[in-house]
């Protein structure tokens, strides 16, 4: 198939790229060129445009017809608008990867059909933490209006994986294979779901393949998984003894100024993050999804550089100061 993405150059779309080209799919790229242009070798076109700026998208898209559009980067409704505008019905079917933050998380084990986030007025025009998830709905929405029945929409958790520029996972990997005492997040039953943005990129092409449409969520292979089978899982990559793990209350976290930035995917301050961690994978399942081990992923992680995260002398201290609280 020939296969437009825009984006493609980084994380997710760098492996959808890859899972593209491996799969036998003629791919074309859609990016600003501010990375990525001398990535696979030949192997996909690149077209350099800025989807903020609709003339040079229209003048980048004005030739071409393809029989999928992979979309991993619209964050406003109107990229979804204007680029459908852009192709003029020669983009074929339609995949947005969108993400886990739509829903209001009302209740945990939650389905794709859980309520979403409304904006009650103006479209917001900048992202921030209240914002994306809202925004992100009304993406949605404009690709089912704009693009029909044969839409996919792929709703993933925290994606983790090679060339995440957030380094979740290898936070926690480095954290472990240091050893010593671990400061963590809540308890060892406080809800987390990841998912390899390798396994995103595969199911994305099989789901191409077998003409797949509709809402899936991708959270790796359980509802269920927690911080303690985390760390678990992690050691058993790294091939290392069980963790010793200091649970820290989240609220003492947030006094001490202790952010998602120090220790990622915690969930610090956001009331609703435990039951986000719920989300419930079964209709991805059906549909043939695969989630790798995280100890596969954490080995594979194992040994890269990394500078962000809490550091290991902030770490003592909080944990002092929790133990003396």
């Amino acid at each position: 198939m020939r296969i437009l993405l825009i984006g493609g150059t980084r994380f997710v779309g760098r492996h959808l790229t890859e899972a593209l080209i491996a799969a036998g799919h003629e791919v074309t790229l859609v990016h600003r060129g501010r990375t990525g242009t001398e990535l696979f070798d030949g192997r996909a076109k690149h077209v350099l445009a800025d989807r903020d700026d609709t003339a040079a998208l229209t003048a980048a898209l004005a030739e071409g017809e393809w029989d999928a559009t992979i979309d991993v980067c619209a964050y406003f409704p109107r990229h979804v608008t204007t680029l459908a505008a852009a192709l003029g019905g020669r983009g074929g079917r339609y995949v947005l990867v969108s993400t886990l933050s739509v829903y209001t998380l009302d209740e945990p084990g939650f389905g794709e059909d859980a309520s979403l986030i409304e904006i009650d007025g103006p479209v917001p025009e900048t992202i921030t933490e209240e914002t994306y998830g809202a925004l992100k709905v009304l993406c949605e929405r404009a690709a089912g209006e704009l693009f029909g029945e044969g839409t996919l929409i792929l709703r993933p958790t925290y994606i983790v994986g090679p060339w995440d520029p957030y380094r979740r996972l290898d936070y926690w990997t480095h954290r472990v294979a240091r050893g010593g005492e671990i400061l963590a997040p809540g308890g060892p039953d406080t809800p987390v779901q990841v998912v390899d943005a390798r396994d995103i990129a595969d199911f994305t092409v099989a789901c191409l393949d077998e003409g797949r449409a509709g809402v899936f969520h991708l959270v790796g292979g359980s509802g269920e998984y927690t911080f303690a089978a985390l760390f678990a899982d992690i050691a058993a990559g790294l091939g290392v003894g069980e963790p010793v793990v200091t649970w820290v209350d989240k609220a003492f976290l947030e006094a001490e100024g202790v952010s998602d930035a120090d220790l990622p995917m915690a969930g610090i301050g956001d009331a609703t993050h435990d039951v986000g961690g719920t989300a419930d994978p079964a209709a991805s399942l059906r549909a043939g999804f695969s989630a790798r081990s995280i100890a596969r992923t954490a080995a594979e992680l194992a040994g890269l550089p990394l500078e962000k995260g809490l550091s290991g002398e902030r770490e003592a201290e909080v944990l002092a100061r929790w133990r003396t609280r």
